[in-house]
């Protein structure tokens, strides 16, 4: 049995504490955030205890904890965790500075315990097969990737001034599904972003749409296209040609009827937000992270894989700011 710290009990805290209290292999021992009132409601439902996060690290009973904090606190988290002997899981992205992410990497790789980050799409049903036929062979080499992920709404402006921006906080759940389809990184990123959906995201110093263009070393492209808004839901697909076909993976709809009348064919819209659609993904990479503990399993979304999607939303926010390409 895999004891756990929780730290943070926000929105993606509280996911996460349903997750490790379903899995039959872990329990949530105890919780932490900087808002007291807020560890000790999510700890009482759990029957956990609510503890500072020091007193969670030092705790020799305690194995892993997961990182569900505010980004500007995963690098030192995943440090001081890591240091004291314990396994990590950490939500993304590993660090707003590239610099601080690629030290940390070098810090927790001392210590041996394993760190995964929380890129959970890749252990989304859909996309996960998609990755499993793509490998198989089914359509021959891949030859052009096509990544479209549109957020239902634009959060809160006071939330873009510290998020990093959209290529780090947003596209850097695309940049690693990109490098865990193709199965490499791109040498060469090229990026267009605005801010049309809302001017104030823009006078923050960020964009609320945008494209970017991936290069890779064997001539394969990938396309990503991001926006703040969709009115009709969360628009996630993958597409991937190659050159014996094709593989779609396409949008979980709210729900499976198709009406058709002599006024046309419609559907559901697709699921409204991440909480919904990646429900299935989230305890799957809860299994994995189990299993990579207990098992002594490959952590299937490492450390380094975390630096790897960042140095991409690197290049890409330096590529929207000049209008030029950036080599990797």
């Amino acid at each position: 049995m895999l004891k756990i710290g929780l730290l943070g009990a926000g929105r993606i805290g509280q996911v996460h504490a349903v997750n490790i209290a379903a899995n039959p292999r872990s329990a949530l021992v105890a919780v932490s955030d900087v808002n007291a009132d807020a560890a000790a409601a999510l700890a009482a439902r759990f029957g956990a205890e609510a503890r500072a996060t020091e007193a969670i690290l030092s705790d020799p009973a305690i194995d892993a904890v997961l990182i569900a904090t505010s980004t500007d606190t995963h690098s030192s988290l995943i440090e001081a965790a890591t240091a004291a002997g314990k396994a990590v899981l950490c939500e993304k992205p590993v660090d707003l500075s590239l610099a601080r992410a690629e030290a940390c990497l070098k810090a927790a790789e001392a210590t041996g315990k394993p760190v995964m980050i929380g890129f959970n799409r890749r252990f989304d049903p859909n996309f996960a097969a998609m990755k499993a036929a793509a490998n198989a062979g089914e359509i021959g080499k891949a030859e052009l990737l096509s990544i479209t992920s549109f957020d239902p709404a634009p959060p809160p402006v006071s939330y873009i001034k510290v998020s990093g921006g959209l290529f780090r906080d947003m596209m850097i759940h695309d940049f690693d599904m990109a490098n865990f389809i193709m199965g490499a990184t791109p040498v060469a990123v090229h990026a267009v972003g605005t801010s049309i959906v809302n001017p104030e995201i823009g006078a923050a110093g960020d964009v609320d749409t945008a494209v970017v263009t991936l290069s890779y070393a064997d001539g394969r492209i990938g396309v990503i296209r991001n926006s703040r808004r969709a009115v009709y839901g969360y628009d996630q697909r993958v597409e991937l040609l190659g050159s014996e076909g094709l593989l779609s993976a396409e949008n979980v709809l709210e729900n499976t009827v198709t009406r058709a009348t002599a006024a046309g064919v419609s559907s559901a819209k697709p699921t409204y937000f991440f909480l919904e659609r990646y429900m299935a993904a989230y305890a799957a990479e809860w299994e994995a992270f189990v299993s990579a503990v207990l098992d002594d399993a490959p952590v299937p979304v490492s450390l380094a894989d975390g630096v790897a999607a960042l140095r991409v939303a690197e290049a890409a926010t330096r590529s929207a700011q000049t209008g030029q390409t950036v080599a990797l």
